[in-house]
């Protein structure tokens, strides 16, 4: 009994003693006097000391692990907040307002490396699977590792299509006012004598004419930025790679998170497809540096028709109807020079890194490119207002991947 109490005084207090000089807090909570080490703590107490320590054992840095659960298991490495949403459906609240989404989180996903994102908006009328009802999407995303995110636009409890509002779509009104090259033009989206009213009840007092036709409930950039806030304070995610695509309406709203001060700087790059921006508003990116974006449309499409091959002039719906949409061209040209590409000369065919029916151009020079050029026109000939996944999602996945 002597001789483990020198064995205790002699040896172990004295290394505890220097080791807890390290550890300031525990230091203010220990007290070294002859009278606290009078009375010897057990050997079990003591080596529980030694072991512990000031920071917990291991051969790891802060590791916590969760317990048990149907979700993914956390590892707190200092990089990722806890995985607290599960993949299905769920719902967040914007403004007052419930806002319905789909998560997809992949099969390789790990709580404790970031995965990239992509948000999802889907066409009018559509829904959380518009996306991620696809197995092309969903192999893709499992093969690369990217969580995906599929909101749900509102205007059902409106009894109207499940939208996304960018400019012009709720007021109705084009960017460039009435252009006196046209002749008989207006200030509107459409032509109103031969498209019908689609206005939501939530515009009164915001639609200008009856060529509004998407909801006014709420402020979807301002929920596009809810939403990426409460991803990464949930989900592991790597915050330099978040990109966004959307199809039809949700490729048009796509287009104003690139313009819009407050979500350009959130995204690495967008892919909108078969979606221009109504006619008139043709501005670059608002972020600093520019966006890098893949267009994809189809040569055959009536409902979002992207014009001709170079072809610089606005385009009309041809379907029975008669919205005004800025041609492909144009918008791609402008958003390339915002990342410095050479946009005196025409796009020349790219060529691509995986099997597409798609024949994709750009310019030379582009900031930001890697195996693609940062902006990439991408159109299907025989193409017309349809997704395409089989042949575009692999596409914008190795666009994506090369940012």
């Amino acid at each position: 009994m002597n001789y483990m109490k020198y064995f205790l005084t002699r040896l172990v207090i004295p290394k505890m003693w220097l080791f807890s000089q390290t550890c300031a807090s525990q230091a203010q909570k220990q007290s070294h006097s002859k009278e606290a080490f009078g009375s010897l703590p057990s050997i079990p107490l003591i080596l529980t000391f030694i072991l512990v320590g000031c920071g917990g054992g291991g051969n790891s840095d802060n590791y916590i692990e969760t317990p048990q659960s149907s979700g993914p298991q956390t590892v707190d490495n200092g990089s990722c907040p806890a995985t607290n949403w599960d993949a299905g459906s769920m719902s967040i609240t914007h403004n007052g307002i419930e806002r319905q989404m789909r998560v997809y989180i992949p099969s390789s996903y790990k709580s404790d490396t970031p995965s990239p994102l992509i948000l999802a908006f889907h066409g009018w009328g559509g829904g959380e699977n518009d996306f991620l009802g696809n197995e092309t999407v969903r192999n893709q995303l499992d093969e690369n590792n990217y969580i995906m995110i599929a909101p749900v636009g509102l205007g059902s409890s409106e009894s109207r299509a499940a939208s996304w509002s960018f400019r012009g779509s709720t007021t109705g009104l084009d960017g460039d006012g009435t252009n006196p090259l046209i002749q008989g033009d207006s200030e509107k989206i459409c032509d109103s004598n031969s498209t019908p009213n689609y206005t939501y009840p939530s515009c009164a007092g915001i639609a200008e004419n009856t060529c509004s036709w998407t909801q006014c409930q709420d402020d979807d950039a301002s929920f596009v930025i809810a939403l990426v806030t409460q991803a990464q304070e949930n989900l592991c995610v790597d915050s330099d790679r978040i990109f966004a695509t959307g199809g039809s309406n949700g490729g048009m709203f796509v287009w104003d998170l690139g313009n819009n001060e407050s979500t350009a700087s959130i995204f690495r790059a967008v892919a909108p497809i078969i979606g221009l921006p109504h006619r008139g508003y043709l501005d670059q990116p608002t972020k600093p540096d520019g966006v890098p974006v893949i267009l994809v449309t189809g040569m055959l499409d009536t409902t979002v028709p992207p014009g001709n091959w170079n072809d610089k002039s606005f385009t009309t719906t041809t379907n029975g109807e008669s919205y005004f949409y800025t041609g492909a061209t144009a918008i791609a040209e402008k958003w390339a020079e915002a990342l410095d590409c050479d946009t005196s000369v025409p796009p020349t065919t790219t060529s691509l890194n995986v099997a597409s029916a798609l024949e994709c151009r750009s310019w030379n020079f582009c900031r930001d490119t890697n195996s693609y050029p940062s902006v990439l026109d991408c159109r299907g000939s025989q193409m017309g207002h349809t997704y395409n996944f089989d042949e575009s999602w692999p596409l914008i996945m190795d666009f994506f991947n090369d940012r």
